[in-house]
C-alpha cells in the first residue's frame, strides 16, 4: 500500500492530533455558534455575524463585512442599513479617504454581542464543569497550544 506524503513526512502522533482537531473543533464551534445565536435578539444570522466581525475589526469597510458574511455589496449594504437603523452599528466617512465608509459597533451593538458571548461562555462553563479539574487544565493547556500554533487567525472567531 502506498503511503501518503504526510505519513512519511510527519510523525504519526501529529497526524492523529490533526485528525482530532478536524473532528473536534467544528463540533465545538457549532455549539458556540448555536449558543450565541440564541441571544441574537431578532437579528438575521448575517447581521449577527457582522456584529461579531465588527467587534473584532472596528472601523472595517463595507467590503470587509460583505466578504466575511458572504454577501455581495448591495446586499451587505442593506444588511448594514438594518444594523444602523437598530442603532447597533455606525457608519462614518473614513478619516483617510472620504470615498470610503467605516463601520463600528455602537455601545448598544457591543452590549448585545458581548451579552451573547457571555451567555455562550456560561454554557461552556456548564459543559466543562462536568470534567475533573485535571481534565479542565488539560483542555486549557491544549487550547493555549492551539492559540499559539495559529497566531495569524486568532481573531477570526466563531460567529
Amino acid at each position: 500500500m502506498k503511503r501518503l506524503a504526510s505519513e512519511t513526512e510527519h510523525p504519526a502522533a501529529a497526524i492523529d492530533a490533526a485528525g482530532l482537531v478536524l473532528d473536534t473543533v467544528p463540533a465545538v464551534v457549532r455549539y458556540i455558534r448555536a449558543e450565541m445565536r440564541r441571544h441574537r435578539e431578532g437579528l438575521s444570522i448575517p447581521q449577527f455575524r457582522a456584529l461579531g466581525f465588527l467587534s473584532r475589526h472596528p472601523g472595517a469597510s463595507l467590503s470587509d463585512v460583505a466578504e466575511h458574511v458572504g454577501l455581495m455589496l448591495p446586499s451587505a449594504s442593506k444588511m448594514v442599513d438594518g444594523l444602523v437603523e437598530r442603532k447597533l452599528a455606525d457608519r462614518q466617512v473614513s478619516t483617510t479617504d472620504r470615498r470610503y465608509l467605516t463601520l463600528t459597533l455602537t455601545p448598544h451593538g457591543r452590549d448585545l454581542f458581548d451579552s451573547a458571548r457571555r451567555a455562550a461562555q456560561t454554557r461552556l462553563v456548564d459543559v466543562l464543569s462536568g470534567l475533573t479539574p485535571e481534565e479542565r487544565e488539560t483542555v486549557a493547556q491544549a487550547m493555549q497550544l492551539l492559540l499559539d500554533a495559529f497566531p495569524d487567525v486568532r481573531s477570526e472567531a466563531y460567529v
